[in-house]
């Protein structure tokens, strides 16, 4: 064997072990890629029935309703065009309220609610997930105004959503919806 062919095997060798590892390496991304739908796109049934996602939208006012002593949540999701139902078992954010904006992560269930395994809200008073700010605005909603104020006083500053959700603030309107969330 030449010097010239064991040269060839050793960089063919090589090549494919880096084509092995990134095709790994994007086999496991897919499985940890989790998108956002808002409630008008998971009514028109957009959104998938078997897979995790991420929902979000305003809790409407007078919709949560809860047991005494009971971890079992069940409220309403709004972007002001669709509304839908959301169903939680657990601790809720401190800062979760009826009006306000939060993301969910979860599924749908057989009954067309949202059952969510996760919330996550909002962390300030002016800040809005960027996904949400821009559902609302494409919906043109009665919260559209403040949904937008509350996205752009956090433009450009890097700021990232609740609980560190990895939401970048400042997306505004470049956060196109149904796109992939590590």
């Amino acid at each position: 064997m030449t010097p010239r062919r064991k040269r060839l095997y050793v960089v063919l060798a090589i090549l494919g072990g880096v084509a092995a590892s990134v095709s790994l390496a994007v086999m496991a991304s897919r499985e940890n890629i989790m998108f956002y739908y808002d409630p008008s796109q998971v009514a028109l049934g957009k959104a998938p029935l078997e897979k995790r996602f991420r929902i979000g939208g305003m809790v409407v006012k007078g919709s949560v309703a809860r047991k005494p002593g009971d971890l079992e949540v069940r409220f309403v999701l709004t972007d002001f065009a669709h509304q839908v139902p959301v169903e939680y078992t657990g601790v809720l954010p401190d800062l979760f309220r009826e009006g306000q904006g939060i993301i969910a992560h979860g599924t749908m269930n057989s009954n067309g609610a949202f059952v969510a395994d996760e919330v996550l809200a909002k962390h300030d008073e002016k800040y809005m997930p960027p996904e949400v700010a821009a559902s609302l605005k494409n919906k043109g909603g009665s919260g559209a105004a403040a949904a937008e104020g509350g996205a752009s006083a956090n433009r450009g500053t890097g700021a990232v959503g609740a609980a560190g959700d990895g939401a970048a603030a400042g997306s505004g309107p470049a956060a196109t919806l149904g796109r992939p969330t590590t």
